[in-house]
């Protein structure tokens, strides 16, 4: 059996994320469910797929890595080509490699980042409108500096998530850029991985501390379980950028 690696990159609004995770849920809207879809009708075997990181609802991604086993015979081209051709056009393969039998995109994924942008703009673009979450009020850069060092490093991240488990919260941030320029604002987070609404939690956070809502000091009172992190941003500025393996 082959095992194909494919870099892809998707616009999520439509979709419900990845993949649903209930066991008999509908994955027709999913990105997983599209993709599965046609790699059927292109190999005629049922396939695992395994991605990078599982987007949420409505969040976007540059540089997806998936990877599934098929006995399939086409080149690696081909198989680029017949993707291409069959999936909806908010769905795109930009890469197709064999790799070795243990190559894993989930477990063998060492960084992940993702990008959030938003527009400050004294007018709100209408053609961005669906990728770019907007304020009226500039929030205070600085500050979001200084409560983001605060989360860089190996912590649990639990009250951070939306996620019900428990168990398995620990995460490491390696960084947290805040880049602000003219009317544009980005976040970029780097970190090993991501617990459910994590990353969309971590912004909408800042961003409270950036328009005075909260003081900077609530991040500690967060991870305490003493104060509740701000509510998950809006999906449409979230970007998955890439996933990082080793050489």
């Amino acid at each position: 059996m082959r095992n194909i690696r494919l870099t892809i990159e998707y616009d999520g609004s439509r979709y419900h994320g990845w993949q649903r995770l209930g066991a008999g849920e509908d994955t027709s809207s999913t990105i997983s469910g599209k993709l599965s879809e046609v790699i059927f009708r292109m190999t005629g075997q049922k396939s695992e797929l395994f991605c990078a990181s599982r987007t949420e609802t409505g969040v976007h991604a540059y540089a997806q890595t998936v990877n599934f086993h098929t006995g399939c015979s086409l080149s690696a081209r081909e198989i680029r080509h017949y993707l291409n051709r069959y999936l909806p056009s908010d769905i795109a393969v930009l890469e197709v490699e064999d790799m070795p039998e243990r190559f894993h995109a989930s477990l063998n994924a060492k960084k992940r980042t993702y990008i959030y942008r938003i527009s400050t703009a004294e007018v709100p673009d209408v053609f961005e409108r669906k990728y770019v979450y907007h304020l009226f009020k500039k929030p205070d850069i600085e500050k979001m500096r200084e409560a983001s060092g605060l989360l860089v490093g190996r912590h649990d991240f639990q009250h951070f998530s939306s996620s019900k488990k428990k168990k398995g919260g620990v995460k490491e941030i390696f960084s947290i850029d805040i880049y602000g320029s003219g009317d544009e604002l980005e976040f970029t987070i780097t970190a090993n991985d991501f617990l459910h609404n994590m990353a969309r939690i971590i912004i909408s956070t800042l961003l409270d501390i950036g328009q005075g809502m909260r003081p900077v000091d609530d991040i500690g009172r967060i991870f305490d379980g003493k104060e509740a992190a701000s509510d998950p941003i809006d999906p449409k500025g979230l970007f998955f950028q890439e996933a990082e393996y080793p050489q």
